[in-house]
């Protein structure tokens, strides 16, 4: 008897997943619920936490038109290009995808921070200084080029910069559209749709659980057993009960304190072989 295949599609690009047979009920579930999402790595997605807002990015605003955050290489400079909606009350505002590359933006993560580097197709960087004036025109990143990315309540994006001002749209002479990032508070200009590549996203959330498992492990060593262990070898941070302490006082005042801290070690020694 043959063997039957399964008449599931399959789209160029996209991973096969072996099924793994297991005892654990609930992880047959929460597999169920990743393979039912049906998501594609380059599917754009809404990001949940300011996390996963990593890298390729379509920023847009809900104005009316709608505009995108984009970078025209040709000119060199940052533009605001209307995106069409063919049917506005049939086609919703948040199923918007960028049609071109410069409408994409390169998201990285700064290490060790909550702060973003947002970079363009050619390789500059998104800035801002300490008078709101944005541009994309320098190759290295510093301080002006960070931005502290807020999920709102309403699901909509802030981007903070190092002045603690926010990123936003700015209407000048003529109705001409500009960026400022001048904004104390987030207000309506300051609200960003921001979508990611569903790929990306996941990344991003197992990178995070990875971090927390990490974080949730080292605060279950018990610091201060651990040092008193390897203060007996003159390592690690020194851990002095308050009877010590009270010895070692008396002591200074007596002038007997380097002989009252070679009693304390050899006593911790002994302690750590008995």
């Amino acid at each position: 008897m043959s063997e039957k295949k399964s008449m599931k599609l399959k789209f160029k690009g996209e991973k096969s997943h072996k099924k793994h047979k297991t005892d654990d009920p609930s992880g047959s579930r929460k597999r169920k619920r990743e393979e039912d999402n049906g998501e594609h790595d380059t599917d754009w997605v809404l990001p949940e936490l300011p996390t996963e807002i990593l890298g390729p990015t379509f920023m847009f605003h809900a104005s009316d038109p709608p505009v995108c955050m984009a970078y025209d290489q040709t000119r060199a400079k940052i533009t605001l290009p209307a995106l069409s909606r063919t049917d506005p009350e049939n086609v919703p505002l948040l199923s918007l995808e960028p049609n071109d590359v410069q409408h994409v933006w390169v998201t990285t993560r700064v290490a060790g921070s909550d702060t973003i580097n947002l970079r363009t197709p050619n390789g500059k960087f998104l800035s801002s200084d300490k008078h709101g004036l944005v541009s994309a025109d320098r190759e290295a990143r510093g301080p002006q080029e960070e931005w502290t990315p807020l999920i709102l309540e309403d699901g909509m994006v802030a981007l903070q910069n190092m002045y603690g001002t926010y990123l936003g749209l700015d209407e000048v002479a003529g109705g001409t559209l500009s960026l400022r990032a001048d904004a104390e508070s987030p207000g309506f200009q300051e609200k960003w749709w921001v979508k990611v590549q569903f790929g990306h996203k996941k990344k991003a959330g197992e990178e995070e659980r990875k971090r927390k498992e990490v974080t949730e492990g080292m605060s279950k060593i018990d610091e201060a057993s651990t040092n008193r262990i390897y203060q007996a070898w003159g390592a690690g941070r020194s851990v002095v009960s308050s009877e010590d302490t009270k010895v070692l006082k008396k002591a200074k005042k007596e002038g007997r304190l380097a002989e009252a801290m070679l009693d304390r070690r050899a006593k911790l020694k002994s302690d750590r072989f008995c």
